[in-house]
């Protein structure tokens, strides 16, 4: 067993709120040469993942206008919706965002699209983005 440092922090995905995936998937995935990501859908959205490097776009379009995504894009239009970063130990991490008086929307660690453990920050804490934050 090796005492290896923890990885540091790094963006996981960025969630793009959009109104049709028909209607957005094709530039991604054709024109730019994203390469599809099966993803489960999650919190009322349809999802399609797309890799870009080391990291993945989340494409989020609304299962009905009273989830987040479709009160998102009926409020600001398609656009990005969140920044997810993927840190060493999400608790840990939760803890100091708590200590730092920053404000939680998820207080608990729940299960996300990619099935991994994930709790979101709220904007007004954060300069008004969305965060997410997962585990490695």
């Amino acid at each position: 067993m090796t005492n290896e440092p923890p990885r540091p922090t790094r963006i996981a995905h960025v969630g793009i709120a959009v109104h049709a995936l028909g209607e957005i998937l094709p530039f991604y995935r054709d024109i730019l040469g994203l390469p599809d990501v099966p993803l489960d859908d999650a919190d009322g959205a349809r999802i399609a993942g797309l890799h870009a490097g080391d990291s993945l776009i989340e494409l989020l379009e609304a299962k009905s206008a009273d989830t987040p995504i479709g009160k998102f894009v009926a409020k600001r239009g398609s656009g990005i919706h969140h920044i997810c970063f993927a840190v060493h130990d999400l608790d840990a991490t939760l803890a100091r965002c708590r200590d730092a008086g920053v404000r939680l929307i998820d207080t608990t660690p729940r299960l996300g699209a990619e099935g991994k453990r994930i709790a979101f920050l709220h904007p007004a804490s954060t300069a008004g983005v969305l965060i997410e934050l997962t585990e490695y």
